[in-house]
C-alpha cells in the first residue's frame, strides 16, 4: 500500500482540522442523537462499550479501542444498548452542565462508558472529494489484522491528556485528534479488500496512479498530458489512462483541471495575487483561458468568486 504526498496535499488544501472535541462519560441507560453538521465526526471508545446506530445500517457494537469516522457526519446515535432510547445532543448540552474540564457526564444507575468525540471541519469551498467520496462510516476495530498500533497509541495519548489535564493539554488534544484522523484513514485502508476501488483515497494504494497524482500535485503548472504523465510513471499511455479512470473515477486531464481549480480558488480567496499570476501558476498561458475554465468549474468568474467568498467570510466572522 502506498500513501504519498497527494493525501498531505489535500489535507493542507482542504484545511482539515479539529473544530470541536469533547469527552463523553455516560452511565446506563443512555442514548445521544447527533444531528448532522457540516464536516466530519469521530468517536473512540476509551472504556466500557456502546452501540452506534445509523439509518439503514445494522447497529455496530463498539468496544474499548474501537474508532469510527463519519466523513460527512451522517445522522447517527450513540446508545448504551442496541434498543436504548436516545435524546438530542442539543438537549443534553442545555440540561447537563459540562464539568470544569469540558466533559459531558450523563448520570445513570448502570455501567459507565467513556468516549472521545470530535468534529472535524474543512474548507467547503474546495471541491476535492477527500471526504465526500469516502463511505458514510469508516469503522476501525481495535486489534484488527495488520494493525500497526498507531490508532491505539494515539488513543492512549489522548486519554492521558484528557485524564490529567496537564498544562498545554488543550493544544495537545487538538493536534492528536488531527493525527488520529490520518491514522484512522490509514487503518481503514488496510482493512479494504485488494480489489476495492471505491473512491479517491483507495486509488492511492495503486503505485502507478499514486505517482501520477503526486506528479500532478507537485507540478500543477506543467502542461501534463496522458502521454507525458505515462512517461513520468514509466507505464504505457493506455495503462495509465485505464487504471487512473478506473480507480479515481475521472481521467488524468479531468483530475488535473479540478486540482488546478481548487488551488486557484484557494489563492483567489486567501491572497491578493493578480488573476493573471494565478492563471500562470496553475498552468494557463492566458488569463482568458483560465477565466473560462474557472467559470465552467465554479460557476463564477475568478474576480466575482474572490469578492463573494470574501464577503461570506466577513459575514461569518
Amino acid at each position: 500500500m502506498v500513501l504519498v504526498d497527494p493525501l498531505a496535499d489535500v489535507f493542507d488544501l482542504s484545511r482539515v482540522s479539529c473544530g470541536v472535541m469533547a469527552q463523553l462519560i455516560a452511565y446506563e441507560p443512555w442514548g445521544v442523537t447527533i444531528d448532522p453538521v457540516p464536516g466530519a465526526a469521530f468517536h473512540a471508545v476509551v472504556a466500557g462499550s456502546c452501540w452506534l446506530r445509523l439509518p439503514g445500517r445494522a447497529p455496530q457494537h463498539m468496544m474499548p479501542g474501537d474508532v469510527v469516522l463519519l466523513p460527512t457526519n451522517t445522522p447517527h446515535e450513540l446508545v448504551s444498548s442496541v434498543d436504548a432510547e436516545s435524546d438530542l445532543l442539543a438537549r443534553f448540552e442545555t440540561d447537563i452542565p459540562r464539568t470544569p474540564d469540558g466533559d459531558m457526564v450523563i448520570q445513570g444507575p448502570g455501567a459507565g462508558t467513556r468516549m472521545l468525540c470530535a468534529a472535524y471541519d474543512y474548507d467547503h469551498e474546495v471541491a476535492h472529494p477527500l471526504m465526500s467520496q469516502l463511505p458514510p462510516v469508516l469503522y476501525v476495530p481495535a486489534g484488527m489484522p495488520g494493525d500497526d498500533g498507531a490508532v491505539a497509541a494515539t488513543l492512549r495519548l489522548l486519554a492521558l491528556e484528557l485524564g490529567g489535564r496537564p498544562p498545554g493539554s488543550r493544544a495537545a488534544v487538538g493536534r492528536l485528534i488531527d493525527v488520529m484522523l490520518i491514522h484512522a484513514m490509514r487503518a481503514w485502508l488496510r482493512m479494504q479488500a485488494d480489489d476495492a476501488t471505491d473512491g479517491w483515497l483507495l486509488a492511492l494504494r495503486d503505485p502507478v496512479v499514486a505517482r501520477a497524482m503526486n506528479a500532478i500535485h507537485q507540478r500543477p503548472g506543467e502542461p501534463w498530458t496522458i502521454q507525458s504523465l505515462a512517461r513520468e510513471v514509466s507505464v504505457s499511455r493506455a495503462t495509465l489512462a485505464r487504471r487512473f479512470a478506473h480507480l479515481v473515477g475521472e481521467t488524468p486531464p479531468e483530475y488535473l483541471t479540478r486540482w488546478r481549480m481548487d488551488l486557484a480558488a484557494q489563492r483567489l480567496r486567501d491572497t491578493d495575487d493578480a488573476v493573471a499570476a494565478i492563471a500562470d501558476a496553475v498552468g494557463y498561458r492566458s488569463e482568458y483561458s483560465f477565466s473560462r475554465a474557472f467559470t465552467r468549474h465554479r460557476g463564477l468568474a475568478p474576480g466575482r468568486y474572490r469578492r463573494q467568498t470574501r464577503a461570506r467570510a466577513v459575514a461569518a466572522a
